[in-house]
């Protein structure tokens, strides 16, 4: 006979995580949990509810990598402990950035000598880049205006409306006008001459796009520095060229090497580039390169020695972790720039193939253009019955992101879907989102058919009924029925499942 009977109130750490009190509790959103709970717990929550976000791989909104080799992912986990700004403690980590600033200098062709070196900086990504070559830009003409005894109140700058939203960023952080040269239907990057129709005097630099986020496609960088150089003639000024290679830098070298859009131009004087989009660095990396020393102001440069010695830095952030510029570092070696030129060729060719593949369906046209960031953008030929939006949304049910968006002014009306091709993006992929597509079309064409055979009963038993006055609805109501049905449709089916 058993006289004892065990304690029942066991260690938590022998309970399944799922059968823990820890996951039957709502979890902290506003304020800090009392009690701790344990790391399996806490691991097992978190990513469950990570689950819920998209597959990385199948976002084609985003220019960023997503996939590096396993070598370089041990790197990473093994310096991400370290702070970069520390640069005392951690000598190599520098050595490697300026390893990096060099190597990227002469990619672009700027003219250094041998053993000179180049002059530039590791940001957390391009937006962090251009905020520093603004700056430069902003403070040189800002010495040059004063010392000809003019005022230096009204800056500006002169882009594209095509410009990502950091230049937008930029001119209301530092209070510089920002002046859009507008787009238009079938012409959506910058126009150089009616760029350097609107400078002045007081503009501190034109932005060029190397890549434009739109399109992927290339500004010509030649053509602005010519126009730029007879004007600057004419006027006595010499308003300079800024290059926002973010999605283009690393393309352009590799497979369009005869294109001068870079130092070979006399008047570029900063090019920035995110290492963390064709660069092939996970996010968190971006370069900004400058021509001369002397087109970087020395009193924007501090000097800091708390952290136990002398140590120069031009940054908006401070502390910043090391391990994407060591990863940087690994993929400017490892590669080299025979494995760059193979990588940029394969995503060019399944930007082909999946052009083509929109092409044969006969139901878009492609905006995108042949040359440029390896990206697919195209539209509805007939929007009457569907449009953009849908699609984008109804793809999302295959577990594919691809954004739709409307273009700039004056160029709103259209409205584009654009597919982005990475490193990690293979043909087969590219086959798939073509059939998927496909799909997608089918389903919105049979959902419209059997909405618009509803309407047409119903308007019909309505005018067969005397006593019923019957309101003629306009095409754009008709259309608008037809949405409200696809979108409970498309609600009905989404699902998270994966390509």
């Amino acid at each position: 006979m058993v006289l004892s009977k065990a304690e029942s109130h066991s260690d938590a750490s022998v309970h399944s995580t799922f059968a823990s009190r820890y996951v039957r509790t709502i979890l902290p959103r506003f304020k800090m949990g009392e009690d701790s709970i344990p790391k399996e717990a806490a691991y097992q929550i978190i990513n469950d509810e990570l689950m819920l976000d998209g597959n990385p791989r199948l976002n084609l909104a985003s220019f960023v990598t997503t996939w590096m080799e396993p070598e370089c992912d041990k790197l990473i986990m093994d310096s991400i402990n370290k702070n970069y700004v520390d640069m005392d403690e951690y000598p190599v980590t520098t050595e490697l950035q300026n390893r990096c600033v060099n190597m990227i200098a002469r990619l672009f062709n700027a003219p250094l000598e041998e053993a000179e070196a180049a002059v530039g900086v590791g940001t957390v990504g391009s937006s962090e880049a251009i905020m520093l070559a603004g700056l430069a830009f902003k403070r040189r003409w800002q010495n040059k205006m004063r010392a000809e005894g003019k005022p230096c109140d009204k800056p500006n700058i002169v882009t594209g409306a095509n410009v990502q939203v950091c230049w937008e960023k930029f001119a209301r952080y530092f209070e510089v006008e920002l002046k859009e040269v507008k787009l238009s239907e079938g012409y959506y990057v910058m126009d150089p001459e009616k760029a350097v129709e609107m400078v002045d005097e007081n503009t501190i630099c034109v932005a060029a796009i190397l890549g434009s986020t739109l399109n992927g496609e290339f500004e010509d960088v030649k053509l602005l520095n010519d126009l730029l150089v007879e004007k600057n003639k004419e006027t006595g000024w010499d308003t300079p060229i800024h290059v926002d290679a973010a999605s283009g830098g690393f393309i352009a070298p590799f497979i369009y090497p005869e294109l001068e859009w870079d130092f070979r131009l006399p008047l570029v004087k900063s090019i920035n580039v995110s290492g963390h989009k064709y660069g092939l660095v996970y996010a968190g990396i971006g370069w900004v390169i400058w021509r001369t020393k002397e087109d970087l102001p020395e009193e924007l440069i501090f000097h800091i020695n708390y952290l136990g010695a002398d140590q120069p830095t031009f940054t908006l952030n401070f502390s910043k972790g090391s391990s994407q510029i060591i990863a940087q570092y690994y993929q400017l070696i490892r590669l080299g720039y025979e494995g760059y030129r193979n990588i940029m060729e394969n995503c060019s060719e399944n930007a082909l193939v999946l052009k083509e593949g929109l092409e044969k369906t006969g139901r878009f046209n492609i905006i995108s253009k042949d040359i440029g960031v390896p990206l697919v953008a195209f539209s509805l030929k007939d929007n009457t019955q569907h449009n953009e939006f849908e699609i984008s949304d109804s793809l999302r049910r295959f577990g594919w992101i691809v954004p739709a968006y409307t273009m700039p002014p004056n160029a709103q009306h259209v409205t584009v879907l654009r597919v982005v091709i990475r490193e990690d993006f293979s043909r087969t992929l590219a086959e798939r989102l073509v059939s998927d597509i496909e799909k997608v079309m089918h389903e919105l064409d049979a959902l419209t058919a059997r909405v618009t055979s509803k309407i047409l009963v119903t308007k019909e038993k309505k005018e067969n009924d005397v006593n019923v006055t019957v309101v003629k609805k306009t095409e754009l109501e008709t259309q608008r029925e037809i949405t409200d049905a696809w979108k409970k449709f498309v609600k009905a089916r989404k699902t998270n499942g994966v390509c």
